[in-house]
């Protein structure tokens, strides 16, 4: 009973302060950036030999975080789309003469009920005037293969439900957790998706540029990411919320886990990331004290969220 009564005069207290403590006004940035819609559009299109490219993305366009990526390949001569290639994709970082890569998938896999070839990548950072992103193409149709090479703008993630963090692991691993639904959360219990990938160091040296060999990615398997939501502004004293779910992989390879948000604004995903013996790879807990008009404690390892 001690319990209730504490809980509920905490929260009455936060309530009152979060009217007395200025709060961000969040309600400019939600509309124009947290959409529900899911198009596919032309992002890229071009020729190589005989063959029509076209590189589909959300709304044609290509953002930092997690991309779905579908690619149509048809005979320019006949516009038949063709179903039997092998279509691999490299997506090349360049900057200060150093050229690093992104989570991706390198083979591309046909299906046939989106009549085109599938993959994804995880863009770790924007395009600048300095700072470019190119993405390598391999065709092999009819016995001939085809290298091609576009550069691609990568365009800031406006919408902070889809946010990454990039990181080294106790392992000395580097990876990378993507944030990859849902797009428009609720107030409610919501399903929290996201992939985690990690950079797999060469084993042999480097061949002709790019050799795939130096930039692969793989999706992390079995490990589990322990969640704990809060919300970090003053007015609000960093308090989280019952009835969230651990992240865990599914079938899909994505992790799915759940996490309750009680209000729109601004949320922190303070994770912990185990491996699959359940050792700590990266993260911390983080203080479940009620801090009114203090900003609220992060964690070593999180990804901030708004909606």
């Amino acid at each position: 009973m001690k319990n209730i009564i504490f809980w509920l005069a905490a929260m009455l207290f936060a309530v009152t302060l979060s009217c007395t403590i200025d709060k961000t006004d969040y309600e400019a940035e939600l509309s124009p950036t947290v959409t529900e819609d899911y198009i596919f559009e032309d992002a890229l299109s071009f020729n190589t030999g005989d063959y029509k490219i076209s590189v589909e993305s959300l709304n044609g366009t290509f953002n930092k975080g997690y991309n779905e990526i579908r690619l149509q390949l048809t005979v320019t001569e006949t516009n038949e789309n063709l179903a039997g290639a092998e279509v691999t994709l490299l997506p090349i970082f360049s900057s200060d003469d150093v050229a690093t890569s992104c989570p991706h998938s390198y083979n591309l896999v046909y299906d046939e009920a989106e009549n085109a070839y599938v993959g994804y990548a995880v863009f770790t950072s924007e395009s600048t005037s300095l700072e470019s992103w190119e993405l390598y193409f391999s065709l092999t149709a009819n016995n001939q293969i085809h290298q091609v090479n576009q550069q691609i703008s990568v365009e800031e993630q406006l919408n902070k439900n889809l946010n990454i963090t990039s990181f080294t692991g106790a392992d000395n691993q580097e990876y990378v957790i993507a944030l990859v639904a849902p797009r428009k959360p609720k107030v409610a219990e919501n399903e929290l998706i996201a992939g985690i990938y990690k950079y797999n160091n060469p084993t042999t040296p480097a061949g002709d540029f790019p050799d795939p060999s130096q930039f692969s990615y793989s999706v992390v398997e079995d490990y589990t990411l322990l969640i704990d939501p809060r919300m970090p502004e003053p007015s609000m004293g960093n308090h989280s919320t019952p009835n969230n779910q651990d992240l865990t992989q599914g079938s899909d390879g994505f992790y799915h886990g759940v996490v309750n948000y009680t209000m729109t604004g601004a949320w922190t995903l303070n994770f912990i990331m185990l491996n699959s013996e359940d050792e700590v790879v990266k993260g911390t807990e983080v203080s479940t004290a009620f801090t009114p008009g203090i900003e609220g404690e992060k964690g070593e390892l999180y990804i901030d969220t708004l909606f």
